[in-house]
């Protein structure tokens, strides 16, 4: 009797385990209790700096609010363009799901690397100079995003310089390896036809040389201007010092370099451009739309930020005028 006991007592032990691992394994996804997808999305980032930080942030906000669960493989190049392709290429090896690329580099080493997984690019400025995508409306068989260019925020950068600036020397740094700040230097030279505004420039190749570019300008230029260069805005601390120093006014090209100690930009929030793209990247992974169905983005708004402590350290004199057309921040 008792060996028969202890058989019933393992049977109904095997079964309770049995249920139990079944349970622990299913992923809810409502009462079907079927196992949820999970994505895996390959991130490829050529360097880090709060801009290109925020972006990512607001893509995976994005995939977050879809309801997707998501597993990311977040990799930084450290502004090494062979590790830039070495990652690139081995998402595509991983046969991930969806490449997310945040800069011109990483995008461009992700397309060379598959013309089959989707990609998701941010953080762009020419897309189209860059060969990522044949035109805004029709980017291409697996990749598009959202630029990092505003159509007005150069030019009213350049016409806000003009108009208050003391002197018309504006002083430029930039990598002149990197596509994405070729494009807007050229935008700033366009935008400063028929005015008395003339650039001095100076060319970097990595973040180490920055602030001996800034120090080479001092006595040369009137002004900085800091494009959405990721050469340059990682090092941004090297120019707000000589900036601050030696009192130039120091404009930039996005709001985070405002917040860190720039005096003033147009610009717009990277994480909402990532957060677009996240929301596009979501359409794509739910079986939606495909990347050639989905046109290029531009950044939904466009506002002009001045940083009254940074205007304070180097110099400026606020305009109430000013009031009505900017917000404030220190």
């Amino acid at each position: 009797m008792k060996k028969r006991m202890a058989g019933i007592a393992g049977v109904v032990l095997s079964t309770m385990l049995i249920a139990g691992c079944s349970s622990s394994d299913t992923t809810g996804s409502g009462d079907e209790g079927e196992k949820a997808d999970v994505f895996k999305v390959g991130v490829t980032q050529i360097v880090e700096h709060p801009s290109l930080d925020e972006a990512l942030k607001g893509f995976k906000e994005a995939l977050k609010e879809e309801g997707l669960e998501v597993e990311y493989d977040v990799q930084i190049a450290q502004g090494d363009m062979s590790t830039n392709q070495s990652i690139a290429t081995n998402f595509a090896g991983d046969n991930v799901d969806l490449i997310f690329a945040n800069s011109t580099p990483s995008a461009l080493g992700a397309l060379n690397a598959t013309k089959e997984i989707p990609i998701i690019f941010t953080s762009v400025t020419d897309p189209v100079g860059a060969g990522l995508v044949k035109s805004f409306e029709e980017p291409g068989d697996n990749i598009t995003g959202t630029t990092d260019t505003h159509p007005d925020a150069i030019p009213n950068t350049v016409k806000f310089i003009d108009e208050y600036a003391e002197g018309n020397k504006i002083g430029v740094i930039y990598n002149s390896g990197e596509q994405n700040s070729v494009a807007q230097i050229n935008m700033v030279k366009k935008a400063t036809e028929g005015t008395d505004l003339k650039l001095v420039e100076a060319s970097v190749s990595t973040s180490a040389e920055v602030k001996q570019a800034a120090e080479s300008l001092v006595g040369k230029v009137d002004v900085f201007y800091i494009i959405t260069d990721n050469t340059v805005v990682s090092a941004l601390e090297s120019v707000i010092q000589v900036a601050t120093e030696q009192d130039i006014p120091l404009y930039v090209g996005e709001l985070d370099s405002v917040k860190r100690g720039g005096f003033a930009a147009y610009g717009f929030s990277y994480f909402d451009i990532g957060y677009q793209s996240g929301e596009m990247a979501a359409s794509i992974l739910k079986g939606d739309k495909k990347a050639s169905d989905l046109p290029v983005q531009y950044p939904d708004n466009l506002k002009l930020l001045i940083n009254e402590k940074a205007a304070d350290g180097m110099g400026i004199q606020l305009l109430q005028e000013w009031d009505s057309k900017a917000e404030y921040t220190e």
